[in-house]
């Protein structure tokens, strides 16, 4: 129970007596006044609806009538329609219908009728009404008490003196479609009736002076309860709106109660007679006696006399306060319409009670709360009114400063906690910075990043009160959250952890969230958990395994050597995801360049070597570094070796490696590998490999190996035939017996007639061993052959001079004598010759029609043609040849014998201005000695 004077008391209305509208002449401002009379009113659907009785008195059109139901609208322009002959007792205007109910008497002694209204539809100018019948329970007349009708128009109960209650079911607008019955019998007058719906049950409140029952009307036999044992007077009930759970209220002398259908809620204790209950927008509006005047009638609380002083109270049962009192002069009813309060007050006057707006009532009531620390109620009222956040932010603050200056730094943290989002939060935690209320900022910093308003400073500021206040357990639950609730900057807490030695749940947060670089460096140069951090490694996805082991490769190599080896292989040649077993059955997998790695392996020879040969054996195109790589190594191992038979296998690995023909393209550098590591048999290979023979023959040169230099000699020297020269300066040059292998290099030199026999002697001739013994066979055998190859060119000289001799007396026979034509027989088809026929200088005939088939040419002989196109073509081609500097420079540096080579371009007349002639003029007699020397020519060069 609460007690209304320890309320708080606000003005939120204003007072104002309601004014005629101006008249023509500009006139106005008297007060308005209803018709004297006026007994019942409601409101709804923009109008205030007023009821009168017979009045004796009055004065003009407003005096003499009774029974009339009349209409303000907010035109002030009052209208009336005669709608009983004597009064009007009672009225209920529908608030989401056009349709009035109305209570009256058409006659004299207790005859109430009831007429339904259709405000929207006309009969001579009045509403039309739809439906009348008489408020009779039963066959006894009685008294109206109260009426009330369902929004829905599907029900409607008047209560009686008596204390019966009558309840009309169905269309109420119509006689056909509803039933009319008798709901409730009871000895007590019947004062107040509700309706009240709770999505589709209908309850029916029914409060009498004595007690207070509630009525089921969706369920069949209408059951009800009785609520309690105490009533009100008339007009001193309502029914509430959702803000109060749409309960039913009931005003007594000393409390006001607050029922449900089924139960009794809160009450308050408000003193006084009650005259009048009204709920308007969250308030309960109150008309009770002034204590000043004395009591009246228990039952008509509201007939009172002309003197009384009426006190009317706003009350706001949520926050606990009066928006608003003051006194009237005997009240008849207060109305709500228009967005305000209207009293009408006995004397016809109405004033309304118009509600401030929300900002001048929370700046008037706040600022008075503020002085004298009501921040509660404050905050109640502004939440009440639906303040926006900016504006209950600031209360919170301010509160919040109350309480932290008393010393509550609790409550004021709690109130700080309220401004998140609105208040900057570098406000509340300078205020919190002292190590005593540590506790008092983590629940502000907790909340914040709830909220997800926190930004990496306030992480770090929050983890770092956790571990100054050592909670692990607060600590892990604020990391443990799952992902989608994360509030926090993960890489922030990481490293605020790790500052903080909490290195198990920097590595959860940093496994949790993905952060790899994070969990490795965290796991290797903190936790030093090296068999774990690669194990997580081979989690991760291709790009990021191989990117971490680039990073942290030398570090595990050099910890857990075997296992960093495995993993370097699997990555290098068909990489998946540990940790994904499913799904990396479907996808391809994937390999790094396993050259980039060779660094990682830096003094793990062991292992390197290993890794080499793994990639080398599986992958035949691995990158040519990995094979310049394993030679080098191998090289290595097999120079420091002592045990002959390991470096044996060693060489024999080694020399397999230099075979597999991955060093084509980098002969160069496995060549400086070998030389370097004196790997002789390596180097031999290279050379042979590389047609580097004459190296060949220098290596064996240095190191005095005579047999392998004629070896080197007669296995290359038919590709390089400057080796047998150059060994036999070799073996010229050294003072020591070496006839066998100068014989040796003298019979090969004689029989591919590499050298001329003077230079043979000239090199020989700085040799002092080298006696004319030893060439003397070999000078023998070469002047013999001279002299054999003198005796042939004379023959072929003699020969050709005297078919030169034919030739020219050929010549001259055909200038000086007459060709006489003997032939027979034609050269084509050998018949005989008829005429027509064709004869020719050289001795062919030939039919007319034969040469003519079988002749390209009608100056050319069919016959020799062929013979004669070979020596054109010949002569042609050496003219071709002529400038082919190029060429001729070659093998004359390549022969054996430049001077042949020259004899040879002589002979072919390349030093000659040749005239190359097609076609015999008519005057071609010089020219024929110089065709027939052209001749001549080329068969001395067939013959040499």
């Amino acid at each position: 129970m609460a007690a209304y004077l320890q309320w708080r008391r606000f003005v939120f209305f204003d007072r104002e007596a309601v004014k005629e509208p101006p008249g023509p002449d500009g006139a106005g401002g008297k007060p308005f006044v209803l018709p004297p009379g006026i007994a019942v009113c409601d409101s709804g659907r923009g109008s205030l609806v007023f009821g009168d009785i017979l009045c004796g008195g009055g004065e003009g059109r407003l005096a003499g009538r009774g029974g009339q139901i009349w209409f303000l609208p907010r035109s002030l322009q009052l209208a009336s329609f005669q709608a009983y002959k004597l009064r009007v007792t009672h009225l209920y205007q529908l608030k989401q219908h056009s349709i009035l109910v109305s209570i009256g008497e058409d006659e004299e002694g207790i005859n109430p009728l009831v007429k339904v209204w259709n405000l929207e539809k006309r009969d001579g100018g009045n509403p039309l009404c739809t439906r009348i019948f008489p408020a009779i329970p039963g066959n006894k007349p009685t008294v109206v008490s109260c009426l009330t009708v369902h929004e829905n128009l599907n029900f409607m109960a008047i209560g009686f003196a008596d204390g019966s209650v009558v309840l009309t079911k169905g269309d109420i607008t119509r006689d056909r479609h509803s039933k009319t019955q008798i709901l409730h019998e009871g000895s007590y007058p019947i004062t107040g009736l509700a309706f009240r719906q709770s999505g589709k049950t209908t309850h029916l409140f029914v409060v009498t002076t004595e007690n207070i029952q509630s009525y089921t009307l969706s369920v069949k036999d209408y059951p009800h309860l009785e609520l309690d044992t105490h009533g009100c007077g008339l007009r001193c009930s309502a029914l509430s709106d959702p803000s109060q759970d749409l309960q039913f209220i009931v005003a007594g002398n000393e409390c006001v109660y607050l029922y449900q259908p089924d139960e009794r809620g809160p009450c308050f204790a408000f003193e006084g007679q009650k005259l009048i209950v009204h709920w308007y927008r969250g308030y309960l509006v109150i008309v009770s006696r002034d204590r000043k005047t004395s009591p009246k009638s228990e039952f008509a609380g509201s007939e009172a006399q002309n003197s009384d002083k009426q006190v009317l109270n706003i009350y706001d049962l949520c926050n606990k306060f009066i928006a608003y009192s003051s006194i009237f002069d005997d009240i008849v009813d207060v109305l709500a319409e228009w967005g305000s309060l209207y009293v009408l007050t006995r004397d016809g006057k109405i004033h309304v009670l118009q509600e401030k707006d929300t900002q001048t009532k929370l700046e008037a009531c706040t600022s008075m709360l503020f002085r004298k620390n009501l921040f509660e109620m404050a905050i109640n009222l502004a939440k009440s009114h639906h303040l926006d956040s900016d504006g209950l932010s600031e209360i919170f603050r301010q509160y919040g400063d109350h309480l932290y200056n008393k010393g509550n730094h609790d409550g004021a943290i709690q109130q700080y906690i309220r401004t998140i989002g609105k208040l900057e939060p570098s406000y509340v935690i300078r205020k919190f910075l002292d190590a005593q209320r540590i506790h008092n900022l983590t629940a502000y910093l907790q909340t914040l990043h709830l909220q997800s308003l926190a930004n990496a400073d306030h992480t770090t500021l929050l983890l770092n009160c956790y571990t100054k206040l050592k909670d692990s357990s607060k600590l892990e639950e604020f990391i443990k959250t799952s992902e989608s609730e994360v509030r926090f900057d993960v890489e922030t807490a990481i490293k605020v952890l790790r500052q903080a030695g909490y290195y198990s749940h920097a590595v959860y947060l940093a496994e949790k969230h993905a952060h790899h670089e994070w969990y490795l460096k965290i796991q290797l140069e903190d936790i030093k958990n090296y068999q774990e951090a690669l194990g997580y490694i081979g989690k991760l996805p291709f790009e990021q395994a191989e990117s971490n082991m680039k990073r942290y490769g030398k570090i595990l190599m050099h910890h857990v050597p075997n296992e960093t080896t495995e993993l370097l292989k699997i990555l290098c040649t068909d990489y998946r995801p540990s940790g994904d077993k499913e799904g990396s059955g479907m996808l391809e997998g994937k390999k790094a360049n396993s050259e980039e790695f060779i660094p990682v392996f830096a003094n793990n020879s062991r292992e390197l070597k290993a890794f080499l040969e793994h990639m080398t054996e599986v992958q035949s195109d691995s990158p040519q570094g990995v094979y310049d790589t394993l030679l080098e190594l191998q090289l290595q191992n097999w120079a420091h070796e002592q045990d002959e038979q390991i470096k044996e296998k060693l060489h024999n690995e080694a020399i397999t490696l230099l075979k597999s023909g991955r060093f084509k393209t980098v002969f160069d550098k496995a060549l400086v590998l070998c030389q370097m590591h004196n790997f002789k048999d390596g180097v031999l290979y290279l050379y042979e490999q590389g047609k580097l023979f004459q190296q060949i023959m220098h290596y064996h040169m240095q190191n005095e190996q005579y047999k392998k230099v004629i070896e080197v000699c007669e296995l290359y020297g038919d590709q390089e035939a400057c080796l047998w020269e150059q060994a036999l300066g070799y073996f010229a040059r050294k003072e020591e017996d070496c006839k066998e292998y100068i014989a040796a290099v003298l019979k090969h030199i004689e029989s591919k007639n590499l050298m001329p026999p003077l230079l043979v002697v000239q090199t020989l001739a700085h040799n002092s061993t080298a006696t004319l013994s030893v060439i003397k066979d070999y000078l023998v055998n070469k002047l013999q052959k001279q002299s054999r190859q003198i005796e042939q060119d004379e023959q072929r000289i003699q020969k050709y001079r005297e078919e030169t001799t034919r030739i020219r007396q050929e010549i001259e026979e055909l200038k000086a004598s007459p060709k006489i034509f003997q032939k027979t027989k034609c050269s084509i088809c050998t018949s005989a010759l008829e005429l027509p026929s064709v004869h020719f200088l050289c001795g062919h005939s030939f039919h007319q029609h034969c040469f003519e088939s079988y002749s390209e040419s009608d100056s050319e002989c069919p016959t020799c043609m062929p013979e004669n196109r070979k020596v054109m073509d010949m002569i042609r081609a050496q003219e071709q040849k002529r400038d082919l500097h190029d060429q001729f420079q070659h093998q004359l540096k390549c022969a054996n014998d430049g001077f042949s080579v020259v004899a040879d371009y002589f002979g072919r007349g390349v030093f000659n201005k040749l005239t190359l002639i097609t076609d015999l003029p008519a005057r071609a007699a010089p020219s024929i000695e110089a065709g027939l020397q052209r001749e001549l020519l080329l068969p001395a060069r067939r013959g040499t």
